[in-house]
Formats: structure tokens, C-alpha cells, sequence
């Protein structure tokens, strides 16, 4: 198995030695496909996974049914 392994990854690395080009563009869209994903995962972790920084947040909602209410 690991022999097997071995000889797909220099077959690879042997196909994309001969087409520079195309390995240019796997790797930039890689990259570019990372990138995209880490930062739009930073945004959602950043505004709506993370808790706020307040003792009791539940007391912000609280206080804004409240005022809605009354």
C-alpha cells in the first residue's frame, strides 16, 4: 500500500513537472481557495460564533425585549 502511494505521488509530481502551467494554476487556486475559506471563517468566527464579553449576555436581549415592549 504504501508502495502504491509512493508511486502515484511521483507519477504526480512527474505530470506536473512536464505542464508547469498547470501546476501554476492547481497551486494558485489552491491557495486562492484557502485563503477565501480562512478568511470568511475568521468573519463568521468573529461575529457570530464567539460569545460577547459580558457577564451575562442573555441580559442584553433582556433589556432590548424590554424596551421594545414597553
Amino acid at each position: 500500500m504504501l508502495d502504491a502511494l509512493q508511486q502515484d505521488l511521483r507519477y504526480g509530481f512527474r505530470s506536473l513537472k512536464a505542464s508547469p502551467a498547470f501546476a501554476l494554476t492547481a497551486v494558485l487556486s489552491l491557495a486562492l481557495g484557502i485563503g477565501a475559506n480562512t478568511a470568511i471563517f475568521s468573519i463568521v468566527n468573529a461575529v457570530m460564533l464567539r460569545t460577547l464579553p459580558v457577564e451575562d449576555p442573555r441580559a442584553l436581549v433582556e433589556s432590548n425585549k424590554a424596551r421594545w415592549q414597553s
